[in-house]
């Protein structure tokens, strides 16, 4: 059974910062890629950012320069630091576990992630 537990969601204003955290009850966390997703009111889920096992990293252009994705692997924990905040960040934002062995994806409940003045 596998549950990701999201935290680190709220309302900030343009130009703010947030970090989303991501704990994973798996049994071995290092074997698994992360990512976070979001999605806004009336889009497709699209990927933010992601980081593989060995640590390799990838962003949407979108977030490029903003966003930084890190994990631990004693915690079972990835976290999204999100920089330089805009009105159009806004969204849920999910955090998803893939095994190395498996093309399942689990995902998180999902935070809020308001950006406002």
């Amino acid at each position: 059974q596998v549950q990701l537990v999201e935290s680190g969601g709220g309302l900030v204003q343009p130009g703010g910062s947030l970090r989303l955290s991501c704990a994973a009850s798996v049994s071995i966390f290092s074997r698994y890629g992360m990512g976070w997703y979001r999605q806004a009111p009336e889009k497709e889920r699209e990927l933010v950012a992601a980081i593989t096992s060995d640590g390799s990293t990838n962003y949407a252009d979108s977030v490029k320069g903003r966003f930084t994705i890190s994990r631990d692997n004693a915690k079972n924990t990835v976290w999204l630091q999100m920089n330089s905040l805009k009105p159009e960040d806004t969204a849920v934002y999910y955090c998803s576990a893939q095994p190395t062995w498996s093309s399942v994806r689990y995902w998180g409940q999902g935070t809020q992630v308001t950006v406002s003045s």
